[in-house]
């Protein structure tokens, strides 16, 4: 398996990943499991693979389907939109109708190229990765939190920006108590479904003007990240809210209607797809980057498979049910995943190292709602 040299996400250069960068693998197989030799019998296991069956660990045609598919559908929406100029309830069907396609946009194509996984060109991942901002999310920050905030902390409190409930969740058992958390099983998932407009409206806004994280304080955003989040935001709601209303003549409370049914539901499948892989009763907690030897142990603690011999699910949710694999390799594009999961259980059984996974998505989401009862319970 050839590694090439890629541009490399924005992270902070005293917090090292939990597993080996692209460039790091391609100079060295002995970075990993130093301390043990699982960590580098899975490593060469998930190497071979791709050595044996001669193929690119980057995109393959079916992610290329994939692509063509989700711009496709969104373009095609938005088409018959001003095309046809549909009556209310044919308006509401196709504006919902993009709204799926953005939400599998952001979960095949903007997740995939973030970790430049979908190409060994820097410019093709770079230019993919704007699916973000077309659907009103900045793509600049959601690298920085999701590489610095998540992949190299995962389930760490005080620094993992997925477990920041922001006071309305608690997370981890080392997150303060409030009183509603004792209902936050209940409120979850209508939470939840406002997370892409809280992004779209004010967490982007947040994270660059007011930051909460020690490393977003300190980052030095250039200006040019400042003028693509405002255009970003301006075309997003000028194309979802205002050409509606102005070119098409609907009712302003339609199109406002329209706009929340689709983030209730971009909001909730995008949510329920990530917090089901590290925040369910059986993953672990940690409380220092250092309670492990080696990050893949850490990895196989803290995240949790679902549904990963259902090929529907992976389609839909750009492969995060395989998230283990994905925590290991996410330079790999997420069409390779299903086989390389099976190595991962395969190893970790062999190995004794406890691999989390639930058989089904619905499984996950009730693991996930009885921890949030649990840690509500907790004082």
């Amino acid at each position: 398996m050839t590694f090439q040299s890629e541009t490399v996400i924005t992270q902070d250069p005293e917090t090292p990943d939990l597993v080996p960068s692209e460039a790091s693998v391609a100079s060295s197989t002995e970075t990993i499991g130093t301390s043990s030799s699982f960590p580098k019998v899975l490593r060469g296991r998930l190497d071979k693979f791709f050595v044996d069956h001669d193929i690119d660990y980057k995109a393959d045609r079916t992610m290329w389907v994939k692509i063509a598919v989700g711009l496709a559908v969104l373009a095609g929406a938005w088409i018959a939109l001003y095309a046809l100029r549909p009556d209310s309830w044919k308006f509401v069907a196709l504006y919902l109708l993009g709204g799926l396609a953005q939400t599998f946009l952001l979960l095949n194509i903007a997740h995939d190229s973030n970790h430049n996984a979908i190409s060994s060109r820097p410019r093709v991942n770079k230019t993919l990765n704007y699916v973000f901002d077309l659907c009103g999310i900045s793509s600049y920050m959601w690298r920085i939190l999701h590489h610095r905030g998540h992949h190299s902390c995962i389930n760490l409190h005080g620094e993992d920006d997925a477990l920041s409930g922001r006071g309305i969740f608690r997370f981890t058992p080392h997150e303060s108590h409030a009183p509603w958390h004792r209902f936050q099983h209940f409120y979850a998932l209508f939470v939840y479904a406002m997370f892409s407009l809280d992004y779209v409206l004010f967490r982007d806004f947040a994270s660059f003007f007011f930051p909460s994280h020690d490393y977003l304080k300190r980052a030095n955003h250039p200006l040019r990240e400042y003028a693509t989040l405002f255009i970003g935001k301006a075309f997003y709601l000028t194309y979802m809210l205002v050409l509606p209303v102005v070119v098409l003549g609907k009712s302003p409370l339609l199109v406002v209607g329209a706009f929340l049914l689709v983030h209730l539901f971009v909001g909730l499948a995008v949510t329920l797809v990530f917090q089901t892989t590290h925040t369910i009763d059986s993953t672990y907690f940690p409380t220092d980057r250092g309670e492990f030897d080696n990050g893949v142990y850490h990895i196989f603690a803290t995240t949790a498979d679902y549904a990963t011999e259902n090929p529907l699910v992976a389609w839909l949710a750009g492969g995060l049910n395989h998230h283990v694999v994905h925590h290991l390799c996410p330079f790999v594009c997420h069409t390779h995943y299903a086989p390389l999961t099976r190595i991962v259980k395969q190893t970790a059984e062999e190995f004794g190292v406890p691999y989390r996974q639930h058989p089904t998505m619905t499984q996950a989401i009730r693991h996930h709602l009885i921890l949030l009862k649990q840690l509500g319970n907790e004082n």
